[in-house]
């Protein structure tokens, strides 16, 4: 009803003609305000989507996990633990032997996921480094403070993202969803390379493993150059439509196309060198977990994708079992990106062909030169 005024005719008279009640006890149901769209464009009215209420039980991870081997003494780098996938991944890893180094950004839920794991995993090892994906200064004070601890890691887990965002950009002029889900993680690689090398050398493997998603094959036109720049903030605005696009879908199929190039362009470069650190990436399917609850949706949209899609989703873990497979299988290969089939909602995770557009030579060239200018380093493998 946004626009359309009707005037209270009745109401003022018939309220003053009420009796006193002081004293007396009322009890009411449903008095909260009546939810309001977040925004309105044109004839389309947002709502933000949420996952609460929708129960999705763990199918394989289970015995997905009894599989997976020990990995005492290795340690794993993870972004993005507080909740979902890096979570799951991060209380996996603890299970089975090896030392989780968290990255995220200071705040509450830090520390609450911080209890939620050693609760879960008493014996576990586990350190907190503060990282916020948007600050390149930030990114390198974490990186350092890895280097400071340690000589060698086994896995970089490239997990943390977001998306739908604002058109907004960052304190280094860049696009937030590209330098959160993408930019940093480059950045964070290069700074740890050395590391991941120094183990591969001394036990002849080492990962790292970039979480991609369906999103990547929603690009238009493959990946385009003035995304990875300092354009934050001109990048196609705030339309969201899952179906029709918008500025806020096409920026995050942007940061997931280059998650998997990435990994593409680091594998060429790893086998040209006959490194044994392998590149590896995944996809969650779609997963029940909190990554979607800032998301605003048209109407339609929402209601489709909460009362008819969600019957296909799958929960959390089964969500982190392509993560996990790069991460941790001693049979996961190097180029490869696994989940559920065919970008699938849900199922096992299996490794999924890649596109054209995610092997061409020229998009791995452009991406890696553009993110090396702009975050202002030379990442040489």
């Amino acid at each position: 009803m946004d626009g359309i005024e009707t005037p209270s005719k009745l109401f003022p008279e018939f309220k003053k003609a009420l009796p006193d009640v002081t004293g007396k006890v009322f009890v009411i149901t449903g008095t909260h305000k009546p939810h309001q769209p977040e925004k309105s464009d044109s004839f389309i009215s947002y709502y933000q989507f949420t996952m609460d209420g929708i129960e999705t039980p763990s199918k394989l991870f289970p015995e997905f996990k009894k599989a997976l081997p020990d990995v005492t003494g290795k340690v794993f780098v993870i972004t993005g633990t507080t909740s979902g996938t890096g979570f799951v991944a991060a209380q996996t890893a603890a299970e089975k032997g090896g030392e989780v180094v968290c990255l995220n950004r200071k705040s509450q839920r830090v520390i609450d996921s911080t209890a939620k794991l050693r609760e879960a995993v008493p014996n576990g090892k586990f350190v907190n480094i503060e990282c916020d994906l948007q600050d390149f200064a930030s990114v390198r004070k974490a990186a350092d403070e890895v280097k400071s601890k340690y000589k060698k890691i086994y896995c970089l887990s490239m997990n943390a993202g977001i998306g739908m965002d604002p058109d907004q950009a960052t304190k280094d002029g860049c696009d937030t969803q590209m330098q959160t889900n993408h930019l940093s993680h480059f950045l964070l690689t290069k700074e740890l390379y050395p590391l991941l090398e120094a183990e591969a050398q001394s036990t002849g493997d080492a990962r790292v493993v970039t979480h991609s998603s369906g999103a990547r094959n929603m690009t238009k036109k493959g990946l385009e150059k003035k995304y990875f720049e300092k354009n934050g903030g001109n990048l196609g605005g705030d339309g969201a439509s899952m179906f029709f696009g918008g500025g806020k879908i096409l920026r995050y199929a942007q940061t997931k196309l280059a998650n998997s190039v990435m990994v593409h362009a680091m594998h060429e470069k790893l086998s040209a060198k006959g490194s044994k650190v392998r590149a590896i990436s995944a996809h969650p399917g779609a997963s029940a977990t909190n990554f979607g609850d800032e998301i605003e949706l048209p109407w339609f949209e929402m209601f489709f994708f909460r009362y008819v899609l969600s019957r296909f989703f799958q929960s959390a873990e089964d969500g982190t079992m392509g993560l996990l497979r790069g991460m941790m299988d001693p049979e996961a290969e190097s180029g490869v990106l696994y989940g559920p089939a065919n970008s699938g909602l849900n199922g096992p995770a299996v490794p999924n062909p890649p596109k054209n557009y995610e092997t061409d030579p020229e998009a791995m060239k452009m991406l890696w030169e553009t993110s090396e200018e702009t975050t202002g380093i030379k990442f040489t493998i």
